[in-house]
C-alpha cells in the first residue's frame, strides 16, 4: 500500500518537483504549480491531475482505487485511494501529472535524459 512519503519519492525522480502546500494539506509542485495534493477532507485520497478523458476512463474502469467527489466534477483531477492502488499505476499517474503542470521545455528535457 503506498503512502504519501512513496508518491514523493516517486515524483522525486521527475526534474524540479518541489514540496510545498496547497489547501493546508502536502503537494507537489512543479515550476510553482501544484499536481498532487494530500486530501485531509471527509472523503480522504491524493488528487493527481489528469485529462477529463483519463478520469473518465478510470472511473468507468470501476477500479475502487480511483474516485471523484461532486466538487471534482468537471475538473481534471482524480482522487486515488492510497490503500487500493497498484503501486506501478501510481507511479504512471503521477508521472503524468507532473506533465500535465511542467513547462514545455522541461517535459522536453526529461524525455531526452
Amino acid at each position: 500500500m503506498p503512502s504519501w512519503e512513496d508518491v514523493v519519492a516517486m515524483a522525486g525522480e521527475l526534474p524540479r518537483v518541489e514540496e510545498s502546500t496547497s489547501y493546508r494539506t502536502p503537494s507537489l509542485k512543479v515550476a510553482g504549480k501544484s499536481f498532487a495534493r494530500l486530501r485531509t477532507e471527509a472523503e480522504g485520497g491524493l488528487v493527481l491531475m489528469c485529462s477529463l478523458e483519463e478520469k473518465e476512463a478510470l472511473l468507468a474502469a470501476g477500479d475502487p482505487a480511483f474516485y471523484t467527489t461532486p466538487h471534482y466534477d468537471g475538473y481534471g483531477a482524480i482522487l486515488v485511494n492510497l490503500e487500493k492502488v497498484d503501486p506501478g499505476q501510481l507511479r504512471e499517474l503521477v508521472e503524468e501529472a507532473w506533465r500535465i503542470k511542467a513547462p514545455a521545455r522541461l517535459r522536453k528535457e526529461f524525455d531526452a535524459g
